[in-house]
C-alpha cells in the first residue's frame, strides 16, 4: 500500500485545521503518516492514552503547552478523535488562543454529533477518504474489483475472503456495540442482512422492519447510523418539477464498498455478466463518482430518476447536468436507452451517458456509449463535470 498515491490532498494554511472522516482500513492513518511525518500524534485506539484523556481532556492542552513551538509548526493528529468528544472542547482553545493546527481523524461523526459535542464552528475543514479508486491504481481487473472492493488491505491481499468477513463482523462489533449506538444488537444484525439484500433499490422502510421484527422508525434509526458511522449512504430521487408520475420521496441506499456489500449478500461473481456482476458494476460506478466529487471539492448532487411506469436513470449529476445510465453488458440496443433517451427528452441534460462494458466509445443520437475504462479517464480527467 506504501507505493499508491492517494489522490486525497491537504494543504492547511496557517491556523487551519481540519477534520479527517472515512471507514476504518480506508488508509486515513498510513495517508497522514507518510504526509505529516513530522506532526505530534495521538492514536486513541490506544487504551491507556484512552483512559488518560477520557478523565482528563485538559491532559492535550497542557502537553501541548509544554512542546517547543517548532514542533507546533506541523498539525497535531488525533487520530480516532469520535472516541473522546469533549476533547474538542481543548481543540478548539488551543486553535483560538496559541494558533495550534490540528487534522482530527475518525471512522464515525455520531458520537460527536449526538452527543452535541463542539465542532469547531468552521475552524477546520472537512475531508474524507474513501477507499481505492481508479486514478490511484492504474489499470483495472474489474472482477477483483467486484468480488474483493477497494478497501487497500483486501483489494491487494491474497487472503481476501477471510479479511473482508472479519473486517464486517468486526466493524458491526467496534462501530455499533463498542460505542453503544443501538441496544437491541440482534434486531440490528437481522436488518444488516435485510439492508444488503435490497442495497441499491429503492428503500422500503416497512418491508424491512418486517424482516427485523422491528418498526419502521427504528429502521430508520438503523440506517442512521449506516451514514453516521460511513459504511453508506443515500441516494435521493431526482426531481426538478413537480410530477406525479415522478417517484420522489424513495430513496436508495449504497455501502460505501463493494466488497462489503458482496461479502454480506454472499455474492461471488465470477464472468463480466449476469444481475449480480450489473448491481455490483453499478455499485462501483457510483463510488468513483462520490469520491470523485469529494477529492475534487465539487460536491455535485448525485440523485437517480424513475418513474412509476419503470422508466430509471442510475445516476443524474449536478440537478441534471449530467445522465448516467450503468450497463453490465457488452453489448447495449435500443431496450437499454429507453430510459435514458425519456430523461433526456424531459430535462435536456449536457450530456447523456451509458456507462457500459462495451469495447468502443460510440454515439446514438444524443446519448453516447461509453466503455467503462474511458467512462473513469474521462470523469477523473474532468471532462464528464466540473
Amino acid at each position: 500500500m506504501a507505493n499508491i498515491d492517494r489522490i486525497l490532498k491537504i494543504d492547511l494554511p496557517p491556523r487551519q485545521s481540519a477534520f479527517l472522516w472515512g471507514p476504518r482500513k480506508t488508509g486515513k492513518s498510513t495517508f497522514l503518516m507518510e504526509n505529516f511525518s513530522k506532526s505530534i500524534v495521538y492514536d486513541f485506539l490506544q487504551t491507556d492514552l484512552f483512559l488518560e484523556f477520557s478523565k482528563k481532556p485538559s491532559l492535550l492542552r497542557e502537553r501541548l503547552l509544554a512542546k517547543e513551538s517548532q514542533i507546533l509548526r506541523h498539525p497535531v493528529i488525533l487520530d480516532e478523535v469520535q472516541k473522546i468528544p469533549q476533547i474538542l472542547d481543548e481543540v478548539h482553545w488551543l486553535i483560538e488562543n496559541k494558533g495550534i493546527r490540528f487534522i482530527l481523524c475518525g471512522s464515525s461523526a455520531r458520537k460527536i454529533k449526538r452527543g452535541k459535542a463542539n465542532l469547531l464552528g468552521g475552524r477546520a475543514w472537512r475531508y474524507e477518504m474513501f477507499p481505492l479508486v481508479s486514478v490511484e491504481l492504474g489499470k483495472l481487473d474489474l472482477l477483483r474489483v467486484l468480488n474483493r472492493g477497494l478497501i487497500p488491505i483486501h483489494y491487494l491481499e491474497d487472503s481476501f475472503e477471510k479479511s473482508l468477513k472479519a473486517y464486517t463482523l468486526d466493524y458491526l462489533k467496534e462501530e455499533v456495540l463498542a460505542e453503544g449506538l443501538t441496544r437491541n444488537i440482534p434486531a440490528f444484525s437481522r436488518f444488516f442482512d435485510a439492508m444488503a439484500y435490497s442495497h441499491g433499490e429503492l428503500t422500503n422502510y416497512s418491508n424491512i422492519a418486517r424482516d427485523c421484527g422491528v418498526d419502521s422508525k427504528t429502521v430508520r434509526e438503523y440506517y442512521q447510523i449506516l451514514v453516521d458511522t460511513m459504511m453508506g449512504r443515500f441516494v435521493e430521487p431526482f426531481q426538478r418539477r413537480q410530477d406525479r408520475q415522478i417517484i420522489s420521496k424513495a430513496p436508495k441506499f449504497y455501502l460505501f464498498d463493494v466488497g462489503v456489500a458482496g461479502i454480506i449478500t454472499k455474492r461471488k461473481i465470477s464472468e463480466e455478466k449476469g444481475e449480480s456482476f450489473g448491481k455490483a458494476f453499478e455499485h462501483f460506478i457510483f463510488m468513483e463518482l462520490v469520491a470523485h466529487s469529494s477529492y475534487n471539492d465539487l460536491c455535485y448532487e448525485i440523485n437517480f430518476w424513475r418513474t412509476k411506469s419503470g422508466l430509471e436513470v442510475d445516476f443524474v449529476l449536478g440537478g441534471g447536468e449530467v445522465a448516467i445510465e450503468v450497463k453490465g453488458s457488452s453489448r447495449v440496443d435500443q431496450r437499454d436507452l429507453r430510459s435514458l433517451m425519456g430523461f433526456a427528452k424531459e430535462y435536456s441534460p449536457k450530456k447523456a451517458l451509458v456507462v457500459c462494458n462495451e469495447r468502443e466509445e460510440r454515439l446514438h443520437e444524443n446519448l453516447r456509449i461509453l466503455p467503462w475504462r474511458r467512462f473513469l479517464e474521462n470523469l477523473w480527467g474532468g471532462k464528464i463535470i466540473r
